[in-house]
């Protein structure tokens, strides 16, 4: 029996050849310090805002690269994918400024803000199935059916690379850092910063965070093995959906580079979103400030550290403003 290939994790050279080929569509954000945000949590919190990228969230980094990896062939025939949200909207604007027709698919679960401007990238926009899972399948399908080619919205290798870029960045700008925290969904996130962070600057700390419901990877690598959840409606919208249970890169690459992990309820989701909208008068999605909630919710000794959030995203109506305050009333200081 021939023995089949174990894929290939991408390597630390390919963050770097990520960076040099985003820089066109993909802009440097900043990293600032928040005086606001280090006095409410007791910690010296920075911001490592992706909110500033052209779509609003980072995933334009790596749908970029592996845009930018595909060949004229399949460029001609077009590309697909899948998406909470943040990643279609990614593979949407790329395409666009790449010249190369996009199609992605959405599930009924995606906020209707989202649909919306991914349609407005011009992509061809697919709202079908009751989860990521149910959306996957059709982009699959029509991968099969119309030829076009598939990009993962996290376990492809140029995904996670692209991702990876961040983590380059937060260490050149702080080279002192102590840890850095980010939402855990597929793992393309945390799985690239902590590929560059581990190699770099082995010594900080990479912090994963997952919803309390519905946490595909969290769960996954728990019992060892890919699986599926039940998708249930979060303010951290973008930390949903499956991992797929053919996964071939993020289940295996996680576990590696990440060194801490916290689950979160929505109440402290709500309050970390309102407290950096009160601290810095950004509004963010959820996914955006899970670092913020973990850190209140599990009462984490940050104290004296420097602490970088990645503020993932921003791409969330502020007719949820009201409701969130509401909800953030719950947890008491």
């Amino acid at each position: 029996m021939q023995r089949k290939e174990r894929p290939m994790i991408p390597s630390l050279h390919d963050v770097y050849l990520a960076r040099r080929s985003i820089r066109a569509i993909a802009t440097r954000t900043p990293l600032v310090f928040s005086p606001g945000l280090s006095a409410r949590y007791q910690s010296e919190i920075w911001l490592k805002l992706e909110t500033c990228q052209p779509t609003g969230a980072f995933k334009l980094r790596g749908a970029a690269y592996a845009l930018s990896q595909l060949s004229d062939k399949a460029r001609s025939r077009g590309v697909i994918t899948c998406s909470t949200g943040n990643h279609g909207r990614a593979l949407a604007y790329a395409a666009k400024q790449l010249n190369i027709p996009a199609t992605v698919c959405l599930s009924s679960l995606v906020p209707s803000h989202k649909v919306a401007a991914v349609k407005a990238l011009g992509a061809d926009v697919r709202v079908e199935g009751r989860s990521q899972d149910d959306a996957e399948r059709i982009a699959i399908q029509a991968v099969q059916r119309e030829g076009l080619c598939y990009i993962p919205p996290f376990d492809h290798p140029d995904i996670i690379a692209g991702q990876g870029t961040i983590g380059l960045e937060i260490v050149e700008d702080l080279p002192d850092v102590d840890v850095i925290a980010a939402g855990l969904s597929g793992g393309g996130l945390i799985g690239g910063i902590g590929l560059a962070v581990s190699q770099i600057a082995p010594r900080v700390s990479v912090v994963g965070v997952s919803l309390r419901d519905g946490a595909a990877m969290a769960e996954s690598l728990r019992v060892g093995y890919p699986v599926a959840v039940t998708e249930t409606p979060s303010l951290a919208d973008s930390l949903g959906g499956g991992i797929g249970l053919e996964n071939q890169y993020t289940f295996a690459l996680v576990p590696n580079v990440m060194t801490e992990h916290y689950h979160v309820d929505e109440a402290y989701i709500a309050r970390a979103m309102i407290d950096v909208w009160q601290c810095e008068n950004i509004w963010v999605e959820g996914a955006a400030v899970v670092g913020l909630a973990a850190c209140k919710q599990h009462r984490l000794d940050w104290q004296g550290k420097k602490v970088v959030i990645v503020v993932s995203g921003k791409n969330v109506s502020t007719d949820t403003l009201a409701d969130v305050q509401q909800l953030s009333e719950q947890v008491h200081e």
